[in-house]
This record gives C-alpha cells, structure tokens and sequence, in this order.
C-alpha cells in the first residue's frame, strides 16, 4: 500500500487538528499528558464531543452513525488525538461490541444497543476472564441455563476493566457441555443493575480502582439479549478480540509516549550531560523509536484491510505483541529519565488541581504509576505467549 498521503487525507489531518484545538478542553489535555486521573464525567465528557461531530464511533458504517472514513482517516484521527492529549475513547461499548452487533446482531439489537452507545445512555464493560480462564477463554466456566423467556446465569469474571462505572456487560457464558469448548459458548448481554450481580474492586499494583470481580447468582437475562445463535457465541468472541488486540497496540499512545519522552531526555542530565546525548540511553530511544515507526506500517496494513471487509488475523496478534512491548518500553525508559523522582509518589498528585508539595519535574508524578500499570499491556486481551502460539499456527502451520 502507498503510505505518503494523499492531498484530501492531508486536508483531513488539517480539519482533525482544528476540530481538537477548537473543542478538546485544554483542563482535559494537561490531565492526559501529565499522567493526572481521569473521572468518567471526563470521559463522558471527551465522548460527547465527539459524538456531536458523528466522529466517535469512527470504524462504523454510516448506517449505523459511523463518519465513513477510510482507513487512513481513521488512522490520522486517532493519532492526531494522542499528539494533542485527547482522552482515549473508552472502547468496551464503542470499538468492540459495536463491531460485533454490527455484524452479527439482530435487526432490533442494533436499533437498541447502538445509538445507547453513541449517546452514553450505556456504559459497557467486557465479561470474558475467568479466574482460570483468562488467555484460554475456551475454558469459561460461568453457566447461563435456558429457562423459559430468559437465561439463568451463574458464575465469575474477573479483571472487570472500569466495571465500576458500567450498567452493562457482555459476557461469554457457556450453554452447552455437549461439545467441544469452543462450541458450547454464547455471547450474552447483561444488564450489571439485574438481581443477584455483585461487583468487587481489585487494587491493582499502582494503587488504582481500574478493575474489579463480577459475581452472577442466579441472574435472570432476557433470551433477547443473545447475540448470534445460542452455543455459537465463540464467533463473536474471536471477531471482537481482533479488534481488541490491534487497539491494545495503541500506535497513536505510542507516538505520544516517544514525544513525551524526548522532550524529558532533552531537559533531564545525568552527570551534567542532557539524557538525550548519553549515548546508552539515546541507543536505546532510538531503537524503540524505529521499532515504533515498523509498528506504524504494519498497523496502517491491517486496518486498512479492516475497511476493504477483512478481519484480521495473525497480523493483530503481531500489533498486540509488538505494540505492548513499545509501549513498556517507553514507560520504562520515562520512569528511567525521571530518576529519583520516580520512586514511591505522594497519590494527591495524580489528581486534578493537585496544589501540594512538589514531587519534581511535570511529568514525574505519573511516571512510577505508569511503569507499573503498564505491566499489564503483554498479558490481557490473550497474553503475548498466546499470542505468539497463534501466529506459529495460523502462518507456519505448527
């Protein structure tokens, strides 16, 4: 494919760039490049905007209140929003439901479901982990019991990503254990404000509410709410984590990330010398920086066949592996830069309008938070192992 862009994709990038200096809240953008927490009125918020301009759901056909933008469009939007410190769009209802029930819901699931996603009514989260079931979802053990009009559902996710803030979720559920694994499972969506759903936090390692537990004990789920045919929902499952592994490569945070890096290399010494001219440690950001820009080309490939009707396949479980790698990478090498101003920090700093004792440069404050956090990118959506297994399969037969 031709990567120079076109004059009409150039044009884009203009109009995308005065959309986010005219409407991005400058409060929001300084949130997001200093690392401070944001709260869901936040996102909403972001959301909104974006939706008023029909430019939220951005892979979506028209039909369904999509823009109908190519894939180099969609690829200069979200790269543009992370150069300017947009929030990321919360992709649970959005980037991955959207997809599936654009594909494979009902005629009434799409007019429900989706125009509750553009407009925030909903807020999703996604029920695929299990306690033993997390890379190999095939395993899921959390049963939904055909009983009349509705599903009985019992059983356990976990690793709930913003699960605190959702009124719904779509769960894998296994309804047979008459075939093999894969066949016996189904894409169900609950309602979380339905009797007998309970939710419990998890800390993760960096002192945040980001994920949580749900428990289902006999939770009653309309028939309606199945997507696809009942034992069938494996489909869905491998359609959406597609998606999901090429969004977790993030290009767009990445590119970010590197700029936000050379800006603290270039103002950080070690022994009098700016870090950028320390020769290991510009060694080591500029290997990542050309890693990132392979990344780059590789991403524009798949989503561009994406939008010519293809899904991909090993070459997602590639962005999902390299990307997440990228983007440790700069967290480590930013915690790196910051020195001593990277150890323990004081939790106030993190939030907005942070009036207290300083903890050094900017960017410090966040730099710890986000090593650590990061830790996670190579593990969830199928972690990078599994990922590796699927590549040797799908392309070298092993």
């Amino acid at each position: 494919m031709d990567l120079a862009f076109t004059a009409e994709e150039e044009a884009f990038r203009t109009e995308v760039r005065a959309f986010l200096a005219a409407k991005l809240p400058a409060r929001l953008a300084d949130q997001v490049r200093t690392g401070k927490r944001l709260t869901k009125a936040d996102l909403q918020a972001w959301h909104a905007l974006l939706n008023a301009r029909g430019w939220l759901a951005n892979h979506w056909p028209e039909e369904h209140g999509g823009p109908g933008w190519s894939a180099v469009e969609k690829f200069i939007f979200e790269h543009e929003c992370c150069l300017a410190g947009a929030p990321r769009i919360v992709p649970f209802g959005v980037n991955m439901l959207g997809p599936v029930l654009i594909k494979y819901g009902s005629e009434a699931q799409k007019r429900r479901w989706l125009p509750r996603i553009l407009d925030g009514s909903d807020w999703w989260c996604q029920g695929y982990s299990e306690p033993g079931a997390g890379s190999d979802l095939a395993s899921v053990k959390t049963t939904a019991v055909r009983d009349g009009d509705h599903y009985v559902v019992n059983g356990q996710k976990t690793w709930t990503t913003l699960g605190q803030h959702a009124n719904m979720i779509f769960c894998l559920v296994r309804t047979s254990r008459d075939s093999k694994k894969q066949e016996g499972i189904s894409f169900l969506l609950i309602d979380m404000t339905t009797p007998g759903v309970e939710l419990r936090p998890i800390i993760t390692l960096d002192g945040e509410h980001e994920v949580n537990e749900v428990f289902f004990t006999d939770v009653r789920v309309p028939v309606d709410n199945l997507v696809g045919e009942e034992n069938r929902g494996w489909t869905c499952a491998k359609y959406l984590l597609t998606y999901e592994r090429t969004n977790i490569a993030g290009v767009g945070f990445s590119v970010a990330a590197l700029e936000r890096l050379k800006r603290i290399a270039a103002t950080q010494k070690k022994r009098g010398l700016a870090l950028a001219d320390d020769p290991l440690f510009a060694a080591r950001l500029a290997r990542v920086e050309i890693e990132l820009e392979n990344m780059k080309t590789t991403n524009l490939r798949v989503i561009a066949a994406v939008a010519g009707g293809g899904v991909p396949g090993a070459e997602s479980s590639m962005l999902k592996i390299r990307g997440t790698e990228i983007r440790q990478e700069l967290a480590s090498l930013t915690r790196r830069a910051m020195g001593p101003y990277a150890r323990p920090f004081i939790d106030e700093a993190l939030e907005a309008g942070y009036r207290g004792e300083p903890v050094g440069p900017a960017d410090a404050a966040s730099a710890a938070a986000q090593y650590f956090n990061n830790r996670k990118l190579s593990i969830f959506g199928g972690s990078n192992e599994i990922q590796r297994n699927i590549i040797s399969k799908m392309i070298l037969g092993l």
